[in-house]
């Protein structure tokens, strides 16, 4: 860190530079420090008492021990870079260097759906939730739980563009380092790129592992096939029942949550619909009531907000699939990845282009204004509750993944240079190429 007498020597331009370059620093100190009390702190004590075995536990905690001299490389180097008066004149050449070896959380961040999942099944256990509980009340937890220590890794990720462009932001253009700034930054989205697909498709086998078949008829080569998965979540059907639905790249699958010996699955409800049969309908509120034809008959069923249909193109099969979502939100998302999925199979004026619905684009910048209205709470709950993908420029624009995640924060924060926003428009709007969400 600066000391008092060198800033008075340095312009502001360069003192906000160097205060960037140790932001990163101590952030990479910080990482290390937790890695470490990960390791200390949770994983051995449990594996020493017997309150987990230890594949359970390498399920959970995943090579992180690998990771610290990773990051302790990257402090050294940034150390060795420092000058007796606390300066770094040159860290692009360091990061440029260092950002590739990131790819080796590809195999740690694709194993984090599976690693949640148990650790909360074993939350269950009394002994595992009492240990995890005496630890959250500890002073070295600072009131975060075992999860948050896991996703230490993934969140700093996705942090690394953002402290990039923050140091070049205070870079002057005939520096040495803007080129290679300029270079560490596509690096780095590169990498979280290759991570958030690799992530994607881990995401889509582990749900496809889970489903399961009361009829061989509903098997499809189609699911098996899948590496996409474009959007998943709760919604009710007509009778009020919950039913969680899949959308894989290629069919769309619904199903019903059932837990048996404690191993959740989702039992596959009806017959899947491949994308190119899809038919998609706008329902609007009041015209469809909810509670099954029983109630509807005696007029005491509730008019039905936030609903929407999908059916087989062929009326053969004879399946038709009225289902409602939590809000004007959450519909929304659905459509848009739906309407984004068959697109490519529609032709002109077909039935399933939905009608009269606003454009509401969660986390994106201009959005809607009846999006600004509701609470902040409920639109941050639709984007947890909905998987959205990019598919083109002309259709559902959120950010996609680690990479775009952190894009969509920048813009807001930081002064994005041109060169870097050229090479990421490229990246966001010239691929056709669909990608699941971290």
């Amino acid at each position: 860190m600066l000391d008092t007498s060198m800033k008075e020597s340095l312009t502001t331009r360069e003192i906000k530079r160097q205060e960037a370059i140790y932001e990163m620093s101590r952030g990479e100190q910080d990482l290390i420090e937790d890695l470490k009390l990960a390791r200390k702190a949770y994983h051995d004590p449990m594996l020493k008492l017997s309150i987990m075995s230890e594949e359970e536990l390498t399920h959970i905690f995943g090579d992180l021990d690998s990771y610290i001299p990773l990051h302790e490389d990257l402090l050294a180097r940034i150390g060795e870079a420092t000058k007796p008066d606390g300066t770094v004149e040159q860290i692009g050449h360091i990061l440029v260097n260092w950002l590739p070896r990131l790819n080796a959380y590809r195999g740690y961040c694709s194993n984090q759906l599976a690693a949640k999942a148990l650790l909360d099944q074993k939350k269950q256990d009394p002994r595992v939730q009492d240990f995890l509980q005496r630890c959250l009340e500890s002073p070295f937890s600072r009131k975060l739980d075992l999860w948050s220590f896991l996703d230490i890794p993934r969140s700093r990720l996705v942090k690394y563009p953002l402290l990039l462009k923050e140091i070049l932001k205070h870079t002057p253009q005939d520096h040495p380092d803007v080129q290679l700034l300029e270079d560490a930054v596509l690096i780095i989205q590169g990498v979280l790129s290759d991570i958030n697909l690799k992530k994607g498709e881990s995401e889509c086998q582990y749900y496809i592992d889970k489903l399961e078949y009361l009829d061989e008829k509903q098997r499809d080569p189609r699911i098996e096939a899948s590496k996409v998965l474009l959007c998943h979540g709760e919604l009710r059907s007509k009778s009020g029942h919950k039913l969680y639905i899949f959308l894989f790249q290629d069919i769309l699958v619904l199903t019903r949550p059932v837990t048996r010996n404690e191993r959740h699955s989702y039992q596959v409800y009806r017959q899947p619909i491949p994308v190119r049969e899809l038919v998609l309908e706008d329902l609007q509120d009041g015209d469809v009531r909810m509670g099954g034809s029983f109630r509807g008959a005696f007029g005491n069923s509730e008019k039905a907000k936030n609903i929407f249909r999908i059916r087989f193109h062929d009326p053969f099969p004879g399946q038709s699939h009225t289902l409602q979502a939590n809000d004007v939100f959450h519909k929304q998302q659905w459509f848009n990845c739906i309407r984004a999925a068959i697109a490519p199979f529609q032709s002109a004026g077909s039935p399933s282009e939905p009608q009269g619905l606003p454009e509401l684009h969660e986390e994106c910048e201009g959005n809607h204004s009846s999006a600004r209205k509701l609470p902040a709470q409920r639109r941050a709950s639709t984007v947890s509750s909905v998987t959205q993908v990019e598919v083109d420029e002309n259709t559902y624009k959120c950010g996609s993944g680690m990479q775009m995640a952190e894009d969509s924060k920048s813009v807001k924060t930081h002064q994005t240079h041109p060169g870097i926003r050229r090479a990421r428009d490229k990246a966001r709007f010239g691929s056709k190429r669909k990608e699941t969400l971290v």
